[in-house]
């Protein structure tokens, strides 16, 4: 390669860490995963006991520490703060990228194309991009996943793995997310023979090597959970052995699906390419080439692991974002062998879908503010979109113009269609984040919270709490959680307490008496004295509140206004 093509090769790098940074600083942290994350992180650093993970006050079985080590060590440097979480995430973002492009290299070795079309394609996957915006474990867990089969794979299939590194990637994996990191690894260790010619030759020296690599990589994870089980009592213990795993395998206390749901949300994971024929041709094209030691660990690796996950009882679209990398590579090996065939591919195949689809959300965005002028729509959300949609219609029109002048050749088009493709992702999250970002920041009632406790008044939370305040508002006591059938029983041992409740719709009186209201998601968050409430809910009228409600954001309201004074929303 020359210093030109190299350069081009290269160049997601800068164009995936601009679009990235871009969207991961528009917003505040999102709620209810990466604040539930920077909460748990938070206690933990305030309280400073880092063995054991807390959330709200109670030790929190869910997850297990690497993640939150990993914040704490910029905290260390920095301090406390927002950027550090961001970047964090980005950096493994760039990991990910990185460690795929380097198994596919060694994967095809013959075959240099591949590894270098590798990032292109898995930069581009639209909800791998956005949810690598959240300060969650998935993505780190995925730097792990790709840690351990580069290890497998060594510096050559042909050669010896490096089983120390695939130990350090498997116990780095199992402290990010836990046990789950074995069913990712599992099976491309297991039929390492069908894919890794050295395995085939050296069964024995494969399954003892890679065996012992996977058991310390486990006593890794049990050196933390055995003084964690003791310092975080019984019930913590039970939770940590038991209810994380066998649970989650046999019934799921949590995100309980059916067996067939991961096949309907393939096609949301899959987007953009899902909408290139070109890409199917690529599919197929990689699919026809089996023998060799890519696509055969593919197979080890997507097939068995989709099946296992399908018949897990917890399922999230998410668990299966590690595997993402695995189809990208399998894409980028097809593309290449399109590119060799010397035959420009047929008109059929351009990306006229993916022209078509942003052309439609074009015409939306344009007409949006007609439809709100009209009162076809008085959504407060869409009607923010509606004032700054004709610039971006303009710039969704202008990237599927863009999408007809792909160039003929494969590998440049698969570029060029990578690069609008990350585009877009970024453009919908800057486009969230001036539209809709206004029903998810929960900086307003964080910072309301941390006041009230700081003047020694108790605050509760009703029903489920998910530590989406403790961050946000540096909070430095737990909130109590209380149940309906307790209210009465808190409210006389807190005469001057405060609750947080959320209703679907406002009426006026929800405005006349509680203390701060802001919209959450498609409901409203209320901050109201606890007795108020309770005589609210039993038709009695309190007494008149000594200052109105504080109302957030400024810019929300008339619209709020009108809904809640006719009583209809």
């Amino acid at each position: 390669m020359n210093g030109s093509s190299r350069y081009t090769a290269q160049a997601w790098i800068p164009l995936w860490l601009a679009a990235a940074l871009i969207a991961i600083f528009q917003t505040g942290f999102m709620p209810l995963y990466s604040t539930r994350t920077l909460g748990v992180a938070w206690e933990m650093w305030n309280s400073g006991q880092f063995l054991v993970p807390h959330a709200n006050g109670v030790p929190y079985s869910h997850k297990v520490p690497l993640l939150f080590w990993l914040i704490h060590a910029g905290w260390l440097v920095g301090g406390v703060g927002d950027v550090w979480p961001r970047l964090l995430e980005v950096l493994i973002g760039l990991g990910v990228l990185l460690q795929a492009q380097r198994l596919a290299r060694v994967l095809f070795r013959d075959s240099p194309a591949v590894s270098r079309l590798t990032p292109w394609l898995l930069a581009a996957f639209s909800y791998a991009f956005l949810f690598s915006l959240q300060i969650m474990y998935e993505m780190l867990l995925t730097l792990c996943v790709l840690g351990a089969l580069n290890a497998l794979a060594g510096r050559d299939v042909e050669r010896r793995p490096m089983f120390v590194w695939f130990a350090i990637a498997a116990a780095a994996g199992l402290l990010s997310k836990g046990p789950v990191m074995l069913l990712h690894v599992a099976f491309p260790y297991l039929l390492g023979p069908l894919w890794h010619p050295w395995a085939r030759r050296s069964r024995l020296r494969w399954y003892v090597g890679g065996g012992l690599a996977l058991l310390a990589g486990c006593a890794a994870l049990v050196a933390w959970a055995i003084p964690a089980g003791l310092a975080g009592g019984e019930v913590y213990r039970n939770e940590l052995f038991f209810m994380q795993t066998a649970g989650r395998v046999v019934d799921s206390f949590d995100h309980a699906r059916p067996w067939w749901w991961y096949g309907s949300m393939l096609p949301a994971l899959l987007l953009p390419w899902l909408l290139w024929p070109r890409a199917w041709q690529a599919a197929l094209a990689a699919s026809s080439h089996a023998r060799q030691p890519g696509p055969r660990l593919i197979a080890c690796w997507l097939i068995p692991v989709l099946l296992a996950f399908s018949l897990v009882s917890g399922k999230q679209t998410y668990y299966l974002v590690p595997e993402l990398a695995g189809i990208a590579i399998l894409l980028a090996g097809g593309f290449v062998q399109l590119s060799r065939s010397q035959r420009p591919p047929p008109a059929a195949t351009r990306p006229w879908l993916l022209a078509l689809g942003l052309f439609a959300v074009a015409i939306v965005l344009l007409m949006l503010p007609r439809w709100v002028a009209d009162g076809s729509i008085d959504y407060p959300a869409l009607i923010d979109i509606s004032m700054a949609s004709p610039w971006f219609a303009a710039i969704v029109f202008a990237l599927g113009v863009l999408l007809l002048f792909t160039p003929r050749d494969d590998v440049r088009a698969l570029r060029h269609v990578s690069a609008i493709g990350m585009v877009a992702a970024c453009l919908a999250y800057v486009l969230f984040a001036q539209t809709f970002w206004v029903q998810f920041d929960l900086r307003p009632a964080a910072e309301r919270i941390a006041a009230l406790q700081k003047d020694g008044i108790p605050v509760a939370h009703f029903q489920v709490y998910e530590n989406q305040f403790h961050y946000l508002g540096r909070l430095q006591k737990a909130l109590d959680v209380v149940e309906a059938g307790d209210l009465d029983q808190w409210s006389a041992a807190h005469p001057r307490g405060r609750i947080i409740h959320y209703v679907d719709s406002l009426t006026p009186a929800d405005l006349h008496f509680a203390e701060l209201v802001q919209p959450f998601r498609s409901s409203w968050l209320l901050i109201e004295p606890a007795d108020t409430w309770i005589q609210r809910r039993r038709g009695l009228t309190p007494p008149e509140p000594s200052r109105p409600a504080e109302l957030y954001p400024a810019n929300y309201w008339p619209y709020a206004r009108v809904s809640a004074d006719s009583s209809s929303k």
